[in-house]
């Protein structure tokens, strides 16, 4: 340092303010970089009509599936609300929207949680630990060790139909768990209390763009190092018809239940219900850490409509200057942007305005000849409100995943209110291949809030990145075996979970069955009941998993330490190990020290051990200074 001082101080005048000038500089560059770094998404974890997980959403919208029905039993008495009548008052004019399937099912315990604790917790608590714990499953975290760290949760929410339920009886029977269970700030509080987690804990209201305005929040938080991996996403769950009666009101709601987006026939929205949550992390630390990048989020923004014609009317022209913000923020030009999922829920007035600020936009990067194509999960299962940015952004991930556009439902004939013929958009009704051109693939998600808050994010596809694991294990060394291990909280659990993988392996031949293997015995927790089979293949182990031929056992509760013990003399053979050193990074990494350690040898220990054309009389000789470092 001193040294450097004095180099310094010899200098010109000028001289140092030029080397402070390119200091200040790389401060500057630094700052900026942080700034503006992509946020890699590294899981994702969702319950949605007619999907329960990513890999079936995808399937959801792959084959343009209709998920919109009857409101499920055990919700309110629709026969007593329902009136086709829009007129009526009191009532609701529709009867079917994208409804969940058993939402009164949980399982407190597996969290931690008192059953009469439960009884009183909204169910979109539970809904978002269900997912939220997936999730991190579907990122290789382990829960356990985000216990007391900077982890950041983020989610969207609105309703309060539980709360109203609990507080609408009589005042006897409020009990004390009636706040936490059901306050939207305990939406947040609750998981991160269940986790452990000590980052910015936050629910966002924003009405419709509540999710996604809570994924540029996570984004912000992770940019200024406020935290080192978030969780963000968004739920919705109306379970009281008071809210559709108002907005039956003033016409929103499509009577049959469906989003029908940029259709002619387009008459209001559908409602729907679902919860999604992903696992964000800044790009450099996701790959450092070697996670699996499902995609990037290059960068977002967030504003509102101000004055319009009214409290509920989109603002084309505050859409226009989101549109250009989140791309000056995500670095991006409009000609680079391909696909959109757009807010789209289907009513005559907020398609038309929605579109002519796309067409402001990114009119002039696209033509005819390359459109840009434009589509709405809403389609599919209607408007999910404070969950709907969530579940379009999910979307955009499982597009740029599958390098595909799924159709676009219920586009019939155009809006005639929309000038389709002077823009250079198309809406897919049917799946069209996205091919890779000489940039990687980038989209855009919008989300609108009827409170008047508005979001947009652009993603990019993952990055190829190296993977420094495969590039240091040597060419076509594989191993014959692989140990599956899988454990649950209960037997009951063990043997459901062991059936979903069955069926994940079955569904996914192409899935790696190392990586498998290596993803459940590492980035899973281990609870009490365990099972393990070793097997060569996926085919081979799904057959075992089906047949439950596999190894159970219960775990005590003391922490034993794993010893490999490698002793004894006359049972060494050549290339002993050698397996292990091919595919072990650790064992690799250990023996390469040990082997510098013995350099002295006149023969070094690689090449007693794994000589390519070894000496056998060398390594088997009696000779205690081969024999013994060695061993």
């Amino acid at each position: 340092m001193s040294n450097f001082k004095d180099e310094l101080e010899s200098l010109s005048p000028l001289q140092q303010a030029a080397i402070a000038l390119e200091q200040m500089q790389s401060k500057l560059d630094a700052m900026e970089s942080a700034r503006t770094e992509p946020i890699a998404i590294i899981g994702m974890g969702c319950r949605l009509p007619g999907a329960s997980n990513p890999d079936a959403y995808w399937q959801l919208l792959r084959d343009g599936v209709d998920a919109v029905r009857e409101l499920p039993p055990g919700r309110w008495d629709m026969d007593a609300f329902y009136d086709p009548d829009p007129n009526a008052l009191g009532k609701i004019y529709t009867r079917q929207g994208g409804f969940l399937s058993d939402v009164d099912q949980f399982e407190p315990e597996f969290f931690g949680i008192s059953p009469r604790e439960a009884i009183y917790m909204d169910p979109q608590q539970r809904l978002l630990l269900e997912v939220a714990w997936e999730a991190l499953e579907n990122a290789a975290v382990v829960p356990k060790k985000l216990v007391n760290e900077s982890v950041g949760v983020f989610l969207g929410n609105s309703l309060m139909d539980y709360a109203q339920m609990m507080f609408s009886g009589a005042p006897e029977d409020i009990t004390a768990y009636a706040p936490t269970g059901s306050g939207l700030a305990f939406t947040a509080g609750r998981l991160a209390y269940v986790l452990g987690l000590q980052g910015p804990t936050l629910v966002v209201d924003t009405t419709c763009s509540s999710s996604l305005v809570a994924v540029h929040l996570a984004c912000q938080s992770l940019r200024n190092a406020e935290c080192k991996l978030a969780l963000a996403g968004g739920v919705n769950l109306p379970l009281s018809p008071h809210l559709a009666i108002s907005f039956s009101r003033f016409g929103a709601l499509a009577p049959d239940g469906r989003s029908k987006a940029f259709d002619a026939s387009s008459n209001g929205y559908g409602r729907g219900e679902g919860c999604g949550v992903i696992v964000l992390k800044r790009l450099s630390d996701a790959i450092t850490d070697r996670d699996n990048i499902l995609a990037l989020i290059r960068g977002s923004a967030v504003n509102h409509d101000g004055v319009s014609s009214g409290m509920t009317v989109p603002n084309e022209l505050s859409q226009e200057k989101l549109l250009f913000q989140g791309l000056k923020n995500a670095r991006v030009t409009p000609a680079e942007v391909s696909y959109i999922e757009a807010h789209g829920t289907g009513t005559p007035l907020g398609d038309p305005i929605e579109i002519g600020a796309l067409g402001t936009v990114f009119g002039k990067g696209h033509s005819q000849d390359s459109p840009l194509t434009i589509g709405s999960a809403k389609t599919n299962f209607g408007h999910l409100e404070a969950a709907a940015g969530i579940a379009g952004l999910m979307k955009v991930v499982l597009v740029l995943q599958n390098k595909e556009i799924p159709p676009n439902l219920h586009f019939n004939e155009p809006n005639p209110h929309i000038d389709w013929a002077s823009l250079p958009f198309r809406v897919p009704v049917e799946r069209q291949a996205w091919p890779r051109g000489e940039k990687p693939r980038i989209a855009g998600v919008s989300s609108f809030g009827m409170s008047g808050t508005n979001a947009h994010a652009v993603l990019e596809e993952a990055p190829i990145t190296d993977n420094e694991a495969l590039a240091d294990k040597p060419a076509g060394v594989t191993r014959p075996f692989h140990l599956l291990t899988l454990s649950a909280k209960s037997s009951e659990a063990l043997r459901e979970l062991a059936g979903n993988y069955a069926k994940y392996l079955e569904s996914h031949p192409e899935a790696p069955f190392a990586d498998v293997c290596f993803t459940t015995n590492t980035g899973r927790s281990h609870f009490e009941h365990r099972l393990a089979l070793v097997a060569g293949s996926s085919a081979e182990a799904q057959g075992r998993l089906d047949s439950a031929d596999y190894v159970v056992a219960k775990a005590g509760w003391e922490k034993s330490k794993v010893v490999f013990l490698f002793t004894g003399q006359g049972s060494e053979y050549p290339n002993m190990g050698r397996q292990l050193y091919e595919t072990q990074p650790l064992f690799r990494e250990i023996l390469n020290q040990c082997d510098a350690v013995l350099r002295p040898l006149n023969v070094p220990l690689l090449d007693l051990l794994y000589s390519d054309d070894p000496n056998p009389d060398i390594v088997l000789s009696t000779d205690m200074t081969y024999l013994q470092p060695t061993l």
